[in-house]
């Protein structure tokens, strides 16, 4: 990692003894955007909230705000996250995705945003709060439809899909879409519908099954799928799904 950069010689003194930053640095503003995904009713969807102020009254847009005053970036975003939301509990799956400063992005000022990726069950229902009028899941296919999203919240999602569908070929990423307890078949779904491609039954269940702690039977069974009972699975120590499973042509609509 290359050394900072040295003090500049107009540097003013820090009142504690030590240097102060260079007094033309351009003032910014630090921000937090959540891309949420889940699958609910055979689709992709993610989590929108309708701005409630301004700039971009009544827009689309992904939940996200300010930090705080000595607020860590992942705190940040799961406070965002439960005041927009109402969703009080942190996603099963989240990791920093990319950091976001065009200039004039936020015609408020100099804005950069952190974005986060976020991966949770399809169980969970979001209500309104704080700055936002309304959040409610949307498809991934037409969330920019219409008005389209507010900010550069279109680039951030397109950033968020590409790490997620990328992210499950090698890890275990897939299962925060599940509830604790999920069948083979039940996660095949949610590959397909990540991917939008069909994936063959038997491939795929000798894969998830034979990469060692990557899922852990139950010993308990389930008839939700239709016909013979299914084994039931939880997610296992593994993280890495090796060698990974590579991701096909999308050929769903």
């Amino acid at each position: 990692m290359p050394s900072p950069p040295e003090p500049s010689p107009d540097t003013t003194a820090h009142p504690d003894g030590g240097a102060a930053l260079p007094p033309d640095l351009v003032a910014v503003a630090l921000s937090v955007d959540l891309v949420l995904l889940t699958v609910r009713e055979e689709r992709l969807q993610v989590l929108l909230v309708r701005r409630g102020i301004e700039p971009f009254l009544d827009r689309p847009a992904l939940p996200g705000g300010f930090v705080r005053p000595g607020e860590d970036l992942a705190e940040a975003a799961v406070r965002e996250l439960a005041e927009e939301t109402g969703l009080r509990h942190p996603p099963a799956h989240l990791e920093q995705l990319a950091t976001y400063g065009t200039p004039q992005r936020d015609p408020r000022g100099r804005v950069v945003t952190v974005a986060f990726l976020a991966l949770a069950p399809q169980s969970r229902t979001p209500i309104a709060g704080t700055d936002a009028a309304a959040s409610h899941w949307a498809p991934v296919a037409t969330a920019d439809d219409g008005p389209g999203l507010a900010f550069d919240h279109a680039t951030i999602l397109a950033d968020g899909l590409e790490r997620a569908r990328s992210k499950i070929e090698y890890s275990a990423a897939a299962t925060a879409f599940c509830e604790p307890e999920f069948t083979v078949a039940e996660l095949r779904r949610i590959y397909e519908l990540v991917w939008s491609a069909r994936l063959d039954p038997r491939n795929f269940h000798r894969k998830v099954t034979g990469t060692a702690g990557f899922l852990v039977p139950t010993g308990r069974f389930t008839t939700r799928d239709g016909g013979r009972p299914a084994e039931l699975y939880r997610r296992g120590d593994a993280s890495v799904l090796y060698p990974a499973m590579l991701r096909p042509v999308p050929r769903l609509p």
